[in-house]
């Protein structure tokens, strides 16, 4: 990877390639259809860029959050059958029916209101979300039969096509997941017998495909591992074969010598103890750069590790290099690809006190998003 091109402060390089065969790789490990996750622009990625490097990595299909972000899709030319699970109430659902979106359905007005959106000869396809102890979005235990026996009656009459079955797990534990799991085949056979045999049973994201074989069914949800990012605390992208597909990089924007005892940043939770040089780097926490990692999150400059010297700031932070010879337009890598002497994104989830998850998926819109093809 080359440095920062004259004139840019802090990007974002997403490796597309890097992408695709982290797909190609899972699909190869879990040995069923992989449903790629590109909800929230794609985990901070880029929604369009990201999909379609799932779709030629192998991925069956594409889940997004909401409708909005299906059509996004749709209309950057992804033809892939894309699904959304989570709509607000009174969504009127024709534009979605009219892309050939698949509707995740939690309720008996949602049922209703995808079957309004259906016209003579194109039922809505959809996927029946039940609720097996997440305590989230699902049809409820107590509406499971009433809601899946108008689901059969609107399929009978070419309102719908029951397309999926699905639910979630919590990860709390395996056995949490093999309750959850239990209960959901339980629906599967209800529905069944009520006569809908929906054709894609999906209830496992990252962690339990890899984890729990028996969790795989038809098709796997899978969002950060797409990503190149390991959801187990004892298990890297590397232990998995994957690579994680961002790194996060900034110019040094200015570089200054100073004395010991020199305050730095915000507050001077840092205080300089010798004679050092400081280097600031012009990103901050309103580029998603998590402030709770002042005085922690790691840094790498000229091939040096560092770490955050006092406070982030909304647009920067400061950098102790001591005496490395760091100069103004030196590249700093916050995170990316550890296999290429990059910190990992969980380095900074540890010094923020969260998840690698949220490292990635708010980076704002103020950086920009360089694609590369490794």
């Amino acid at each position: 990877m080359s440095g920062l091109a004259d004139g840019v402060l802090r990007e974002a390089v997403i490796d597309t390639g890097a992408l695709s065969a982290n797909v190609a790789a899972l699909r190869r490990m879990l040995s069923t259809d992989v449903m790629a996750v590109v909800k929230a622009d794609a985990y901070g990625h880029g929604a369009v860029r990201s999909a379609a490097a799932a779709v030629a990595g192998g991925a069956a299909r594409l889940g997004v959050t909401d409708v909005a972000e299906a059509l996004q899709l749709r209309r950057a030319g992804i033809d892939a059958p894309i699904l959304a699970w989570l709509h607000a109430p009174g969504t009127v659902f024709d534009e979605a029916a009219a892309h050939g979106i698949e509707l995740g359905i939690s309720s008996m007005d949602q049922l209703q209101a995808a079957a309004a959106a259906a016209s003579p000869d194109r039922p809505v396809a959809v996927h029946l979300k039940y609720e097996t102890g997440l305590g989230r979005n699902g049809i409820a235990p107590a509406d499971a039969a009433a809601v899946t026996a108008e689901a059969a009656r609107l399929e009978r009459i070419g309102r719908l096509r029951v397309v999926g079955i699905f639910s979630h797990l919590s990860n709390a534990s395996h056995d949490d997941d093999r309750t959850a799991l239990a209960r959901f085949l339980q629906a599967v056979d209800a529905a069944a017998a009520m006569g809908l045999t929906a054709r894609v049973r999906h209830i496992a994201a990252t962690a339990a495909a890899i984890d729990l074989p028996e969790t795989r069914l038809d098709c796997v949800r899978l969002g950060i591992g797409v990503y190149g990012l390991s959801p187990f605390a004892d298990r890297s992208s590397a232990d998995l074969g994957l690579r994680p597909v961002m790194t996060l990089r900034a110019a040094v924007a200015a570089v200054r010598r100073v004395p010991a005892g020199q305050g730095v940043s915000y507050g001077y939770t840092y205080r300089t103890d010798r004679e050092t040089t400081l280097a600031l780097v012009p990103i901050g926490y309103a580029d998603g750069v998590p402030r709770q990692a002042s005085n922690a999150g790691p840094v790498v400059i000229g091939g040096r590790r560092f770490h955050v010297a006092g406070r982030v700031a909304m647009d920067q932070f400061i950098v102790d290099v001591g005496d490395a010879p760091v100069a103004v337009g030196d590249e700093a890598v916050l995170f990316g690809d550890p296999a290429r002497g990059a910190p990992g994104a969980e380095e900074w989830a540890a010094a923020a006190s969260t998840i690698n998850y949220e490292i990635v998926s708010r980076i704002g819109p103020r950086v920009p998003r360089r694609t590369v093809t490794s």
